[in-house]
């Protein structure tokens, strides 16, 4: 799937199971939408315009703000307006939204995406709202950017699996736990510098990564509300023809009844199944998590990609 990252980012929206390469083409799109907008407005004189407009999809610190634009809290995830602030962003989430996709499934990478996004920008209001520090600059505050939403994907991706290993430039073998310690300590401290709204963004984003992953490992989806949101525009703008499915009754056989008398015992079988399932799952998330994904047997890993359909 990741053979290729131009044809996939080309096809992101014509394949099924394909959000990360999605999430990268709608930041993307997004971004060139405002760049286009900003240089013709501002050459023609409307330069005024564009920044009123931008700010109604950016991400307010004041509740009052916000009251009037909530579409805010999902757009301003989808923002960029610098080069390299788009960037990095997007070879963050590529590099470490590949093991989630790989682990957990394309559904759970963009269910994850979301509620980072959604946990830093509540973040970001919370301490704005509270901290006496930033109350002269409550109702100016404005904040657009993928980063919580990517820090949360750096985090959880740590979380679970947490040696494995990235080869960066200088630095050679670098296990992904400490790179995403760095940078979550990195945007602690830089927490009430000039873009002090960002920096809690990211540790709002990164807090959620790791509960997501620690909640999922108990048998618990926070992504789920996320996910039936998705599959209902999903069907609802869907051109997929339907098929037409007939079901014939199998002939009954007096020789093997099977179900004959044990009928009403099988509803607690099939749970005790589904709560085995589960179990299986949570053993092969703590070998990823303490091994790697590379000591998961072929019927381990089967089991895995099984369950990140789900």
């Amino acid at each position: 799937m990741y053979g290729n990252f131009w044809e996939n980012l080309r096809n992101a929206f014509r394949h099924d199971n394909n959000s990360l390469f999605k999430l990268i083409a709608i930041n993307i799109l997004v971004f060139l939408v405002l760049l286009v907008s900003r240089v013709l407005l501002t050459i023609t004189g409307f330069g005024d315009l564009y920044s009123a407009g931008v700010a109604k999809f950016m991400m307010p610190a004041s509740l009052t703000t916000l009251a009037t634009q909530p579409w805010s809290i999902l757009s301003y995830m989808f923002m960029h307006e610098g080069i390299f602030h788009i960037l990095f962003n997007m070879l963050f989430l590529y590099w470490f939204g590949q093991l989630i996709h790989q682990y957990l499934g394309s559904r759970k990478l963009a269910n994850l995406y979301i509620l980072g996004g959604l946990t830093g920008a509540l973040f970001y209001v919370l301490i704005y709202n509270l901290a006496p520090y930033f109350q002269n600059s409550l109702n100016s505050s404005l904040m657009l950017g993928a980063s919580a939403g990517v820090f949360a994907i750096v985090v959880g991706a740590a979380t679970l699996s947490p040696n494995t290993t990235f080869f960066l430039i200088l630095l050679g073998p670098v296990k992904i736990k400490y790179i995403a310690i760095f940078y979550v300590i990195l945007s602690f401290a830089n927490s009430a510098g000039a873009n002090a709204g960002g920096e809690l963004a990211h540790l709002g984003g990164a807090l959620m990564g790791y509960l997501y992953i620690i909640q999922l490992r108990k048998g618990t989806d926070w992504g789920i509300p996320i996910q039936k949101v998705g599959i209902f525009f999903e069907n609802l703008f869907s051109k997929r023809q339907k098929i037409n499915v007939t079901y014939r009754r199998p002939k009954k056989s007096s020789s093997f009844k099977p179900f004959s008398k044990s009928a009403p015992s099988s509803k607690p079988a099939v749970k005790s199944s589904s709560e085995s399932s589960q179990e299986e799952i949570d053993i092969i998330l703590d070998k990823i998590a303490e091994k790697g994904y590379e000591a998961l047997s072929k019927e381990e890993k089967r089991k895995l990609f099984e369950f990140s359909k789900k």
